[in-house]
């Protein structure tokens, strides 16, 4: 079988601009040099956010430190590297800290063990790299798909979203990110069993890894209805085996089959079809008569997301790409749990920037400058009122 996906796979966008030859290995030193600019291009924009961060936080007299490495779920994730997981569901409420994934406590606990550094740099540490390999491979799709520029933008825009300091944070996303790009990348150059390793990877990592593992395994399927390919099928099967043997491992732990999902019920994250979604839009958008500013944002990214999923599917993107959107749109807005960190849940999303990064790409040179400028601000100013303003979790 080829190594390339066919162009006759159902949602194969084929670009207008040559994509690089599949045949170039992802690693080699000719393709890292090709993503240099949207690495420097990505690097340069978080300094931007780092700077304005700092700046505010001495203006606060607050540390830098504590707000990256230390708050909100970068603590639990620390509890879980220092302590292990609980072995009791219990009754309190956004208590249990089985609700969080094992793979980054675990590597925090191994690069801990291994480096003179404390826990906590030990996990900024692993955010700040998983965020260059995801930038890496987010790149890599947008320059398969539509050329090199177009990779860069896409970078660029990801870098800047209005919680783009988290992935130079103690959390997730930027791990996540990065497995879910490169599996995507993966499916979309043929190299399946990489895509399935990958995608376990991310079910390890984060809950909406089952979105990753649905894309891969969809696409694979889909793929031995024409030609059947070992390889294929052996990534349909492992793509959804990091989430399911995490679920399975909370079940097993608490004894019951339902373990994980009841821990998810003490935290407020049930689905609901939307419901508490559009209730809390309704309410920020028509109601309230002073609503928070960070609401706001996460009201305006979930909308804009919608709409960014709308016209990627206009486009005609890949089949894995929109998989991947979508479902992660249909688990972050139908869920009934807590409102305010779903812009931040979003953020592996990166697939739904193509459709404005394949604009900025068409337009003139001015605007395309004063655009990106305007992102990294905001992204910018967002990033620390994120940190230092809004009260809760980003």
């Amino acid at each position: 079988m080829s190594s390339t996906v066919p162009d006759t796979a159902p949602g194969r966008h084929v670009p207008s601009t040559r994509p690089r030859p599949p045949s170039a290995a992802p690693a080699s030193p000719g393709v890292l040099r090709r993503a240099a600019p949207a690495l420097l291009a990505y690097v340069a924009v978080r300094a931007v956010g780092l700077l304005v961060l700092a700046g505010w936080a001495h203006r606060q007299g607050h540390g830098v430190w504590p707000v990256l490495a230390t708050q909100w779920d970068a603590d639990w994730y620390l509890g879980i590297a220092g302590h292990g997981y609980a072995r009791e569901l219990g009754t309190a409420f956004d208590a249990n800290n089985l609700a969080f994934f094992p793979l980054y406590p675990v590597l925090v606990r191994a690069v801990a063990a291994l480096t003179p550094g404390s826990p906590a740099g030990a996990g900024l540490g692993i955010a700040v790299v998983a965020s260059l390999v995801a930038a890496w491979g987010v790149f890599a799709v947008g320059d398969r798909l539509h050329g090199q520029r177009v990779g860069v933008l896409l970078t660029v825009l990801w870098a800047a979203l209005p919680v783009g300091l988290v992935q130079w944070m103690g959390y997730t996303e930027s791990l996540f990110t990065a497995f879910a790009a490169w599996s995507l990348y993966a499916v979309l150059s043929g190299r399946w069993l990489w895509a399935g390793a990958l995608a376990a990877l991310a079910g390890l990592t984060r809950p909406t890894g089952v979105a990753v593992a649905a894309a891969v395994t969809v696409t694979a399927l889909l793929s031995l209805r024409r030609r059947f390919d070992a390889r294929v099928l052996a990534a349909a099967v492992l793509a959804p085996l990091g989430w399911l043997a995490y679920v399975g491992w909370v079940g097993l732990r608490l004894g019951r089959w339902d373990g994980y999902f009841a821990v998810q019920r003490l935290w407020h994250n049930e689905f609901d079809g939307g419901l508490a979604t559009l209730r809390r839009m309704r309410e920020y958008l028509m109601y309230d008569s002073t609503p928070e500013l960070f609401l706001l944002m996460v009201t305006a990214t979930l909308i804009a997301s919608v709409l960014l999923f709308a016209l990627s599917a206009w486009d005609r993107q890949p089949l894995p790409l929109l998989l991947f959107t979508g479902l992660l749109l249909v688990i972050v807005l139908g869920s009934g749990g807590v409102y305010f960190p779903r812009a931040r849940f979003l953020l592996p999303a990166f697939p739904l920037l193509l459709p404005a990064a394949l604009h900025l790409a068409r337009a003139s040179l001015r605007f395309r400058v004063l655009a990106l400028a305007a992102a990294v601000l905001g992204s910018a100013y967002f990033g620390a009122y994120m940190a230092l303003v809004w009260p809760s979790a980003p």
